[in-house]
C-alpha cells in the first residue's frame, strides 16, 4: 500500500463475511465443508490466510504457527519501526561501511535495485529519508510542508545508485547517509515467503492476504479459480470496483486514497516522488499489479503510481507487466489496462473492465 507504500506500521481494516478490503478485496464461497481462516496481525496491519478441504484443529494450529514464524522473521530483518531489526542496523551504519546482510535481506535489495533500474528510478528504496520527511515513516508527523532547504538536504542523500551490494559477500554499503525503506517490497515479499512454506507443507490450494497484498495457489474449488476484488480508489468507501479470477498467482496494490493527510487544504499523499521529493499530484488513484511473485507486484504497483498513467502504460508494456489503472476523472472513475494485462485476460474480460 510511497515511492514506497511508506507506513509500514499502517493499519488496514479488515471486513468479514467473504470480503476483504484493504486496496484488494478477497471473496470465497462457502462449501459443504466450510475453509480453514487463519488470521492476525503483523507490520501493523492485518494478516488471513485461508485454506479449503479438510483440516483438523491440530493441522490449522501447526499452520497457524508456521506462517506467524515466517511473518516475525521478514518483521525482524526488514521493519523501519524496530531499531534492533537487520535494516535498521543497515541505516545506522556510517556511510561507506559495508555491513554484512541475511540472504532474503539481500534478495530483497537486489530485487528493487532490478526495478529501480527498469523503472527509471521511479522505485528507489533509498527514498527512506524523504518518506520520514513527510511523516509517512517513523518520524513525527511535520506541521508544515517542508521547505525547499530540508527537500534539497534530503534529496541529495536519495538515488538507488548510491547503494552498492555485494551479493556474494552479503554486504551492503550506503555511499551516502540514505534511509533504505523497503516498504514497497518486504509486505509482498512475506507473501512470497508465506505461500512457498505453505507450498513445502503440502497445501497446495490456498489465498494469504497481508494488508491487501494477496496471493492465492491452485483453487478455491475444483475447476473455479480465487475471484480477487480491486477496490474502489475512495477514502469513504470500501467496495470491489473490478473482480479478477485467479490461479496461482498474486496481486497487489498501490494507490493514494487511504494514507495521506491535509497542510492547508493541501492533500500530501503517501506516494513520493524521489526526483522531486515530493508528493506525487496526478490523476492516476490506484495501480493493481498481477504477478506470480508478490513482491514483483508490490514494487511495481508502487513504481507505476509514481510515473503517472501515460508513463506507467508505456513502461508496463516494455517489461511485460500485467496492471490495472484507475484515474479519476472530473466525476468518475476510469480504467485502464496494460497491453499485457489484456492480452492476458482476453477481449471479453477486458472489455467488461474496461466499460466499467
Amino acid at each position: 500500500m510511497n515511492t514506497l507504500i511508506s507506513r509500514w506500521q499502517q493499519l488496514g481494516s479488515l471486513v468479514l463475511a467473504c470480503i476483504l478490503l484493504v486496496g484488494l478485496t478477497a471473496c470465497s464461497q462457502e462449501t459443504e465443508n466450510p475453509p480453514v481462516r487463519l488470521q492476525g496481525q503483523i507490520f501493523g496491519t492485518f494478516w488471513l490466510a485461508t485454506f479449503p478441504g479438510n483440516w483438523s484443529e491440530e493441522q490449522a494450529e501447526q499452520l497457524e504457527a508456521g506462517i506467524i514464524r515466517e511473518l516475525e522473521a521478514v518483521d525482524a530483518s526488514m521493519s523501519t519501526y524496530r531499531d534492533s531489526s537487520e535494516l535498521s542496523r543497515l541505516n545506522q551504519a556510517e556511510p561507506g561501511t559495508s555491513v554484512p546482510v541475511s540472504q532474503a535481506l539481500m534478495e530483497v535489495l537486489q530485487l528493487s535495485q532490478q526495478i529501480a533500474e527498469a523503472s527509471n528510478g521511479a522505485l528507489d528504496v533509498t527514498v527512506g529519508g524523504l518518506v520520514n520527511l513527510w511523516s509517512f515513516g517513523p518520524e513525527a508527523r511535520p506541521e508544515e510542508i517542508p521547505s525547499q532547504e530540508e527537500l534539497q538536504d534530503r534529496l541529495a542523500a536519495v538515488g538507488y545508485q548510491h547503494l552498492l551490494l555485494d551479493a556474494e559477500q552479503l554486504q551492503v554499503t550506503r555511499t551516502t547517509d540514505s534511509y533504505i525503506d523497503l516498504s514497497a517490497l518486504a509486505k509482498g515479499y512475506a507473501v512470497d515467503q508465506v505461500g512457498t512454506w505453505l507450498k513445502s507443507q503440502g497445501v497446495n490450494n490456498f489465498l494469504v492476504n497481508i494488508g491487501g497484498e494477496v496471493l492465492v495457489g491452485g483453487e478455491r474449488k475444483p475447476g473455479q479459480p480465487w475471484r480477487i476484488g480491486i477496490e474502489l480508489p475512495e477514502a469513504t468507501s470500501q467496495q470491489a470496483y473490478h473482480i479478477l479470477p485467479l490461479i496461482n498467482s498474486s496481486v497487489a496494490t498501490s494507490g493514494d486514497y487511504r494514507n495521506y493527510y491535509e497542510i492547508d487544504g493541501q492533500r500530501m499523499s503517501h506516494t513520493l516522488n524521489p526526483v522531486s521529493g515530493r508528493p506525487i499530484d496526478h490523476q492516476l488513484a490506484s495501480v493493481t499489479v498481477e504477478h506470480p511473485s508478490n513482491a514483483v507486484a508490490d514494487a511495481w504497483a508502487t513504481a507505476f503510481m509514481v510515473m503517472g498513467r501515460e508513463e506507467a502504460l508505456k513502461v508496463a508494456e516494455q517489461e511485460g507487466i500485467r496492471a490495472i489503472m484507475i484515474t479519476r476523472e472530473e466525476d468518475s472513475w476510469k480504467t485502464w489496462l496494460s497491453q499485457p494485462m489484456q492480452e492476458h485476460l482476453g477481449p471479453e474480460l477486458t472489455q467488461q473492465l474496461l466499460s466499467h
